[in-house]
């Protein structure tokens, strides 16, 4: 999972988005419309970034098919350790 976090959150262009994204999940859990106007990101690079964290389990999602709510994956939360090293790189 180590290497999962790094290559998704420090490994690609989208990287620093997705580092923001997952810190803003893990404050509290949210939708993407929620997202999108708390970080300032347009929805559809919102909706880009939650498919990239999903589809590498950093992040999970609630089974509603309407506002569904995101939240860190319980893999993602067990290398917690790992995701704070990332941001702090990423925010330098």
């Amino acid at each position: 999972m180590d290497t999962v976090l790094w290559q998704t959150l420090a490994g690609t262009r989208g990287g620093p988005n997705r580092a923001r994204v997952l810190r803003a999940l893990d404050d509290q859990p949210r939708n993407a419309n929620q997202l999108a106007e708390d970080l300032d990101l347009a929805y559809n690079t919102i909706r880009h970034h939650l498919e990239v964290l999903e589809e590498n389990g950093v992040i999970t999602s609630s089974d509603a098919s309407y506002g569904v709510i995101y939240l860190p994956s319980e893999r993602a939360q067990n290398h917690w350790d790992t995701v704070e090293q990332i941001l702090t790189q990423v925010d330098d």
